[in-house]
């Protein structure tokens, strides 16, 4: 039977196969940038399933008792600025599948590579 504390983990790693499944097999553009952003939500999900303790504490708390165990606030930040990175790579590759739809008029990318001269 498996653990419920091992239920984050494996969504992390089924959002990452799912993602990399669109990245390497998928034809269509707009596909494959959903494909890195189930990537990239994959690996915001590990980041912040390492950082979490049971019954841990915020570590801004300053009266907290010893026996208490903190959360660490370094997952958490670099989830933060890898969501900021993602969203930037996120609006910059469709920018560029609308640059391709209209150079080329398809989102294909056999398509794209059969109209080279």
């Amino acid at each position: 039977m498996m653990h419920i504390g091992n239920l984050p983990f494996i969504v992390a790693m089924l959002l990452v196969i799912l993602g990399l499944y669109a990245l390497l097999f998928k034809r269509n553009l707009i596909k494959m940038v959903i494909g890195v952003s189930l990537v990239e939500t994959g690996v915001n999900l590990f980041l912040v399933t390492l950082g979490y303790r049971a019954e841990g504490i915020a570590p801004i708390y300053t009266h907290a008792p010893t026996a208490v165990s903190q959360v660490l606030p370094t997952p958490q930040a670099l989830t933060l600025t890898s969501i900021v990175i993602g969203l930037a790579t996120t609006a910059l590759l469709l920018s560029f599948a609308v640059l391709v739809y209209r150079h080329y008029g398809t989102l294909d990318v056999t398509k794209i590579k059969e109209l080279r001269g």
